[in-house]
């Protein structure tokens, strides 16, 4: 470990190298060449996870989403190959995992979200094979493909835990994949949808809508039950249902799990985190609640936002636009709106494209109505949206159309 990793102050520090970390330390350096960066990311590898979902399904190879960390972090930029392990705000210090330290003038968190594997019994012991998959994971995302073509009958399952998680419609896009291509291939399937919440979708006026896919698919909802244990060798998977927490289980031949998520461990025991474990921010300048010169992006923050990459792209300019108020010694102006997309591959072919904002807001990038599955959404989801994401990561958002819209309510006849 060099010198300068324990002694150097930095004007920011950036901790997570992902969508979030990568795209403000590309966009601050745009603007200001000479500032005196560093970012705390020990990572190899970088991954463009929306497309794991398509991986799953058939249509996406899995390399593809894969690429070198090193070709996103910016030369300007001091690269520190370790895991932050905790923060020291009044000390304006940030303590690595071998122990040392890193000061700063302004800290920039973008840690993403934690996927807690462990709190679902006899789960990991099983991913991988005995017909139980995730494409939460890289190298898991494959197998849920082999599960899915496969399959020749029986109840395949598709869970969804307690929310906050990244991507809280991935759960329900693998599985109208899968039930397309039953469908598809005249496989008689008994699919199950399993979410430990009460509907389909957090906004009623997309939820109504999926609702419909599900009935067009003879799909069924159990809503309320939340994953608890797994016992891949007997196909068997345990559920926890209502207040007394009762035990309820399922037989299966093929099983798509997402897991727990939870802010990471060395946020939620810092100062930094609010009482659920989040760093505390303001959900408009995500500017911490209490450290002035702390700011957080993505899916780590308090912010009451559907944890997506497309939000990290809208809440990116706002974040840095504040930061370099506050460098130049100005007052934070930019507010992020809550803007967040959610692509629901309904079909091989065919996407709900669901956009929103803070209070439920309807907020699509185009004029029509979003409820209704489209081809070229699809064209965007598997083409458009790969290329404008590596993209990001230097810094360049890419257009923004999006907007408050009023539709009609009477739901349309939808067609996967």
């Amino acid at each position: 470990m060099t010198n300068d990793i324990t002694t150097h102050k930095y004007r920011v520090v950036i901790i997570g190298g992902g969508a979030g970390g990568a795209s403000v330390a590309g966009r601050l350096l745009d603007h200001r060449a000479d500032l005196d960066i560093a970012i705390v990311e020990p990572s190899e590898y970088h991954y463009y996870q929306p497309a794991w979902t398509l991986v799953g399904g058939g249509a996406y190879d899995s390399k593809a989403t894969r690429r070198a960390e090193a070709d996103f972090i910016p030369k300007q930029a001091k690269w520190i190959k370790q895991r932050a392990q905790g923060f020291e705000p009044e000390l304006n210090q940030v303590v690595l995992e071998d122990g040392s330290r890193i000061a700063y003038e302004y800290l920039v968190v973008a840690a993403g979200i934690q996927l807690d594997w462990t709190k679902i019994e006899g789960l990991e012991a099983t991913l991988g094979k005995n017909g139980v998959s995730s494409n939460y994971r890289y190298d898991l995302a494959p197998y849920t493909w082999e599960c899915i073509r496969k399959l020749r009958g029986g109840r395949a399952l598709f869970t969804q835990p307690p929310m906050p998680i990244k991507c809280a419609g991935a759960p329900q896009k693998i599985l109208y994949l899968a039930a397309d291509h039953f469908r598809r291939n005249g496989i008689k399937a008994e699919v199950h949808f399993l979410p430990a919440g009460p509907s389909m979708f957090g906004v009623p006026f997309y939820s109504d809508a999926l609702d419909q896919i599900m009935a067009a698919y003879g799909a069924t909802p159990n809503f309320g039950h939340n994953l608890v244990a797994v016992d891949g060798p007997h196909k068997k998977a345990t559920f926890e249902i209502g207040a007394e927490k009762k035990h309820v289980s399922f037989d299966f031949e093929m099983m798509h799990v997402v897991p727990p998520q939870s802010a990471p461990d060395f946020i939620k025991s810092s100062p930094l985190a609010n009482e659920a474990g989040w760093v505390a921010v303001d959900k408009n300048s995500l500017r911490h609640d209490k450290y002035a010169n702390v700011f957080a992006v993505g899916d780590c923050t308090s912010a009451p936002n559907s944890k997506t990459a497309a939000a990290v792209r809208a809440q990116v300019p706002v974040l840095v636009s504040n930061l370099l108020a506050a460098l130049n010694g100005k007052p934070a102006t930019a507010a992020y709106d809550g803007y967040a997309s959610c692509p629901l591959t309904t079909s091989r072919g065919k996407v709900l494209l669901a956009e929103f904002a803070y209070g439920g807001a309807i907020t699509p990038s185009f004029a029509l109505d979003p409820r209704i599955p489209r081809r070229m959404y699809w064209w965007i989801k598997k083409f458009f949206l790969p290329r404008l994401y590596w993209r990001m990561l230097s810094g360049h958002m890419g257009p923004d159309w999006h907007a408050e819209r009023k539709f009609k309510k009477p739901l349309p006849t939808l067609v996967p």
